[in-house]
């Protein structure tokens, strides 16, 4: 196995580069918009970390116990949620087959529980605005060479990174891995 690897701080050009190295994904085929927002996550996986840091921190500097008590309970609903899928069928098939109505209900489950606490505005701006800012960039931000060439390796497994541990617990590697192992294998079957 690999050992794991935090991907590049990519440049602002090549994580920002202006309006035509964006568009609007396909909300016909969810499978590509999938494929894109997967692909993105991975390549750019340090420019959204620290974009959420950033965020997390001006947050945790307006109201830091709401901060804390935010992410203790987001990390605490996503790991049970992670382990009762692992444990689960149910929820396992749920969770590969729906990824994103299953971060939805991770997240609302942690504003309902907050809700109970109080700290409701500090989850919203805290947490759940860095993750929008984040899909909405991997949705709309086409992918280039690198991009494919990076989550190629990624997805053979010749390299590990922090995101890629992220998307294998919400079960999103696993496909991509079985078509590059099919693809390898009927490249090896007609020689």
């Amino acid at each position: 196995m690999a050992r794991m690897e935090l991907a590049p701080l990519r440049p602002w050009d090549d994580f920002f580069p202006g309006a035509d190295r964006f568009a609007k994904p396909d909300f016909g085929d969810l499978t590509k918009w999938n494929n894109r927002v997967i692909s993105n996550l991975l390549y750019y996986q340090t420019n959204y970390f620290a974009v959420a840091i950033v965020v997390f921190l001006i947050v945790g500097f307006l109201n830091p116990l709401g901060m804390f008590l935010g992410g203790a309970v987001v990390s605490l609903v996503f790991m049970v949620s992670v382990w009762a899928g692992e444990n689960k069928n149910f929820i396992k098939n749920f969770k590969k087959k729906n990824p994103t109505l299953f971060v939805i209900a991770v997240m609302g489950t942690s504003y309902f529980l907050l809700s109970l606490c109080g700290g409701v505005m500090v989850f919203i701006f805290g947490i759940t605005f860095p993750l929008l800012l984040i899909l909405v960039h991997a949705s709309l931000r086409l992918r280039n060479m690198k991009n494919r060439l990076e989550n190629k390796i990624e997805g053979v497994g010749m390299k590990k990174s922090p995101m890629g541990i992220i998307l294998d617990l919400l079960d999103q590697q696993e496909e991509k891995i079985n078509k590059i192992q099919d693809f390898l294998e009927s490249k090896l079957n007609k020689e």
